[in-house]
């Protein structure tokens, strides 16, 4: 039998998947405890074209990702800081800083994005990884100046 499960079942599949199930298991263990649904013709083409539609945003959103990589890819940032003697700066440059840096050149990305291992303490030029998520990532040209 055919069962689209409603919840994630261990060692059977996860939410929204169709699984092939001995009629029993459906009859007397799956459909009673609400973890699935038998699944007729107009079920099995919902679910299909569901899922296509899911296909089609997740496309959409990794194409979106890939255009933004590309622009930082090219982009180079310079953020200004206080610096006293040897290039150390008096406090130091945030993933937060770097945020807000491209946001303001018209970048929209999270913080938690930004790939710093640790704050940036000194002048310099730094190359800063950034993970905009599903396997794309780029790469930002960052000068840290002093102000």
């Amino acid at each position: 039998m055919k069962v689209i499960l409603k919840k994630k079942v261990d060692g059977l599949g996860d939410t929204g998947d169709i699984v092939t199930v001995a009629d029993g298991y459906a009859r007397n263990y799956l459909i009673p405890r609400d973890l699935g649904t038998r699944a007729d013709e107009g079920d099995l083409k919902r679910i299909e074209h569901e899922r296509k539609l899911i296909r089609d945003r997740e496309d959409k959103v990794v194409k979106e990702a890939q255009h933004l990589a590309s622009r930082i890819d090219e982009f180079s940032c310079t953020i200004s800081a206080r610096a006293g003697e040897e290039d150390k700066l008096f406090g130091s440059v945030s993933a937060a800083d770097i945020a807000q840096a491209l946001c303001e050149a018209g970048m929209e990305v999270d913080k938690r994005h930004v790939q710093l291992e640790e704050p940036i303490k000194e002048l310099g030029v730094y190359s800063v990884p950034i993970d905009l998520g599903r396997g794309v990532a780029a790469r930002l040209k960052l000068w840290v100046v002093r102000e």
